[in-house]
């Protein structure tokens, strides 16, 4: 990796301390596409943070939420991100306090589409918060799923194409993102329902949690499969290998992928 400037070490710091599994991905890519990818995960994992917040009352969370959203359709005013934050500076994490400088961090001939798909997931965060996540069917996790993950992956996709002219299958893409996060609500099953949060439809548990989450890696996999060799290929196949390996970890009963085993299979992806 060639050598970054202060400001890319600080969003490569703040990925770091957010996200170990993205970390290693985005560390590898090169300059430029490194830039935008960072610049999406961080503004998506700002709102992300307000919607995941403890102590925030929902209807605090989807006024923010509705207010990044309006701010970030409207460019002349990202300047108010600071008044809008100010009374929860003690509150929000420095992921979100920080989002103006994510914004800034990403390339300006991407920034536009980065803006233009985190604030649609802020507005599908608020409809599901104002839901209270009340996951009742197959059709409603598909749409929780979509607005949280399945739009990274189309934001992908328009970050590979404006970078190398790649062009994917956009129902695969939102399979990639749709599965990786379907994984992860399996692995924190128990930490939302501590909190009162409850993803899986009526009548289904791990059983069928896992069976949606394999049918949608399935289709990451092809999505992975259609890539040329390069960088982009380089970094969609490490987040989908560790889910892969977290999920068959939780079918044997060890609950996540131990630190080691996490190295291995990052070790195994980039050597090849």
């Amino acid at each position: 990796m060639s050598k970054m400037t202060d400001f890319e070490k600080e969003a490569m710091d703040m990925l770091l301390a957010t996200s170990r599994t993205f970390y290693i991905p985005i560390s590898r890519l090169t300059p430029n596409i490194r830039e935008a990818v960072t610049s999406a995960y961080l503004c998506m994992r700002a709102i992300d943070e307000i919607e995941d917040h403890t102590e925030l009352s929902p209807s605090t969370k989807v006024t923010l939420l509705r207010s990044v959203r309006r701010i970030l359709k409207n460019p002349v005013e990202h300047s108010n991100f600071q008044t809008l934050f100010e009374p929860y500076q003690s509150v929000l994490p420095k992921v979100t306090l920080q989002i103006q400088d994510w914004i800034n961090f990403s390339p300006i001939t991407i920034q536009k589409n980065i803006l233009h798909w985190t604030s649609v997931m802020a507005e599908g965060m608020a409809e599901w918060v104002e839901k209270n996540w009340d996951i009742k069917t197959e059709q409603d996790l598909d749409s929780y799923t979509y607005y949280v993950a399945g739009l990274v992956g189309l934001l992908l996709d328009e970050i590979w194409t404006w970078y190398d002219g790649t062009k994917t299958d956009h129902g695969l893409a939102i399979a990639y993102g749709r599965g990786l996060q379907a994984v992860n609500i399996i692995r924190n099953r128990k930490e939302d329902l501590a909190r009162g949060v409850d993803f899986f439809p009526d009548g289904w548990d791990f059983p069928e949690m896992i069976a949606y989450a394999k049918r949608n890696l399935k289709q990451a996999d092809q999505y992975v499969a259609a890539l040329d060799q390069g960088p982009i290929l380089d970094f969609c196949k490490i987040p989908l290998a560790l889910a892969h390996g977290t999920l068959r970890a939780i079918e044997l009963g060890k609950g996540k992928l131990s630190r080691a085993a996490v190295l291995n299979i990052v070790q195994k992806i980039t050597k090849k």
